[in-house]
């Protein structure tokens, strides 16, 4: 996996997108909004991509020595990971940057999410 040719990473690149734009645009899980969050969604699912096959195994169909259905499911978890992880970590921040009189923290918790 770590030699990966040309088309095995074009492979990944395509699979990291069907799994960014599913989860930004389909189904609208958004770390950011915007390009820049899908752009680091796509990044995101296509390590999760890479790190597919040799972690769920090698089943099914073979694209360009990369196995589709668990490079598919790990770039799914990991643009899913990544954005759960953002939005985790700013609701966590939202605990310590609270205003004291103006704003509650249930209510900076809804503006963040």
């Amino acid at each position: 996996m770590i030699g990966m040719g040309f088309g095995g990473f074009l492979a990944l690149l395509v699979l990291g997108f069907i799994a960014a734009f599913v989860i930004h645009f389909g189904i609208r899980y958004r770390m950011l909004e915007g390009f820049d969050g899908f752009m680091a969604m796509w990044i995101a699912g296509w390590i999760g991509g890479w790190l597919g096959s040799p972690v769920l195994g090698h089943w099914w169909v073979q694209v360009q020595n990369i196995y589709a259905i668990p490079a598919l499911v790990g770039a799914f978890a990991g643009a899913f990971s990544l954005a759960a992880l953002v939005k985790a970590n700013a609701r966590s921040t939202a605990y310590v940057m609270a205003p004291k009189a103006t704003t509650t923290v249930p209510e900076m918790i809804r503006k963040a999410g």
